[in-house]
């Protein structure tokens, strides 16, 4: 049976702008994963490209494809959110399978802080190949309610569901946002030692979880030091091969890692819908299918890299696994978003590329696109695996079974019930309005808060569980108690 192995991986982060181009950055990232493999670029099946968030180039992966004298039957320039590199390298690994090709190269790149220099300064980007006019952004609109009430940034979403783990579990405010610092304090020390991150300093718990004027709340209970830092310049490549052509290439058993399973679900797109916010059936079904098809129990994992946007993110990924938000084997390779750097959808990427570089015996991989919704899984092992294409058919009826979605009001009147809720903090760091996750008589429903009492009141107790009066004016939902 044909094995599927990452035969090359490459990184850069630069952190004194300005960066190089992202187009110059694929290439430069593509030849030095190719490093040591003649005719490997020339002869590369397929090129895919990450979604670009720094600019909007006319053929992303035509352009690339001349740049290294390529000229692949099979060419993606993806969608966006965490899950991409992943997912790209699952259906290239289902291709594999089938015959349909041996060899392919994906690279991503971002230079966010570049964009943002140039703009502070006024100046235009002088990079090539722009496309005229730009396509539209790769996104899916999301519920009526949604866009009523703003709930667009991921800052905003995903403390929902740490507040609704909290109540759900018990746990104070104080002891929750304790656990939430410790928690992403501790993957500092390995991004510090990761000559790849962004941020490489250690931090304590105290100095992530306590607000400053240089640490301030941004959607509470979340201070900056604990949201991924999306503005990087950060590029990385991998490439991908049959064992049959990693052998023809004669790359060495010790320059491969095998992907061993992997699997894909999503939860209910609409925040709201979701049946309990204070967890994934979508985690735990594609961490379990992964596992299986990978023939490995969670002990046996010698090395995780969870997705770590934000501490909900972590610790609803290390509920579904069953696994100690402690666990001795740390849960990144990276030092995680808020630290190593998120770079837009391209992070898994570089968590690819250090596991590549380390060659654990056994690792587990989870990727989380855009609310909470996408959710990828994957194994890769040391040694040669014989993996088969998931039927994420099935795992995905799984998942719709042990939540069907609720209903979601596009407005709503009346007595309400408070599920989740967060509190946006302004860039001076005061508390500017709450979003809360409502279940009413009829269905679900959003609103927002804006008195500044109600404000510093929920920041100050348990708010879920909380009765609430809710008036709309056809479209935006008010709380209030």
């Amino acid at each position: 049976m044909t094995s599927i192995c990452l035969i090359g991986a490459a990184q850069r982060t630069v952190r004194e702008t300005p960066a190089p181009e992202p187009l110059d950055s694929w290439e430069a990232r593509a030849r030095e994963a190719a490093a040591g493999l003649p005719r490997a670029l020339a002869d590369v099946q397929s090129i895919q490209v990450v979604y670009c968030q720094s600019w909007p180039y006319d053929d992303p992966v035509g352009r690339l494809a001349e740049r290294l004298g390529a000229d692949p039957k099979h060419r993606v320039y993806s969608g966006i959110g965490g899950t991409v590199p992943q997912t790209l390298v699952n259906a290239t690994a289902a291709a594999m399978l089938r015959g349909e090709l041996d060899l392919a190269l994906v690279v991503g790149a971002e230079a966010l802080a570049t964009v943002r220099a140039y703009r502070r300064a006024g100046e235009r980007l002088p990079w090539s190949h722009r496309e005229t006019p730009r396509s539209p952004f790769p996104w899916t609109p999301p519920h009526p309610s949604e866009t009523a009430h703003d709930v667009f940034q991921a800052w905003e979403t995903f403390p929902l569901w740490d507040t609704a783990r909290r109540a759900a579990r018990g746990a104070s405010l104080g002891d929750d946002a304790t656990e939430a610092a410790r928690l992403m304090a501790g993957m500092t020390p390995v991004a510090a030692a990761n000559p790849h991150a962004w941020r490489r300093r250690v931090l304590d718990a105290a100095t992530v979880g306590t607000p400053t004027p240089d640490n301030r709340f941004v959607g509470w209970p979340y201070t900056r030091n604990e949201v991924a830092v999306m503005d990087v310049d950060m590029s990385a490549a991998l490439l991908l091969a049959t064992g049959a052509r990693a052998d023809a290439l004669g790359v060495p058993e010790d320059q491969r890692l095998y992907l061993a399973g992997w699997s894909y679900a999503r939860d209910p797109a609409s925040i709201a819908a979701r049946p309990d916010p204070a967890r994934s059936a979508a985690m735990a079904a594609t961490s379990r299918a992964a596992l299986d098809r990978a023939g490995l129990t969670l002990a046996e994992v010698e090395a995780f890299d969870l997705y770590s946007c934000f501490p909900s993110s972590l610790r609803l990924g290390c509920d579904a696994l069953g696994l100690d938000v402690d666990d001795s084997r740390g849960l990144t390779v990276t030092g995680g978003l808020p630290y190593a750097g998120g770079p837009a959808s391209g992070y898994l990427l570089h968590a690819l590329a250090s596991l590549h570089e380390r060659r654990p015996r056994s690792a587990l991989v989870t990727g989380v696109g855009m609310h909470l919704e996408k959710h990828v899984a994957a194994v890769w092992t040391r040694e040669p695996a014989r993996p088969s294409v998931p039927d994420d058919d099935a795992v995905q009826r799984g998942v719709d079974a042990a939540q069907p979605a609720r209903r979601l009001l596009a407005s709503y009147e009346g007595p309400a019930r408070v599920l989740a809720y967060t509190v946006a903090h302004s860039r001076d760091g005061g508390a500017e309005r709450g979003l809360v996750v409502l279940d009413t008589p009829r269905g679900r429903a959003l609103a927002r808060v804006h008195k500044p009492a109600l404000l510093a009141d929920a920041e100050s107790r348990e708010l879920v569980g909380q009765p609430v009066t809710v008036t709309t004016d056809g479209q935006r939902n008010e709380a209030r108690w």
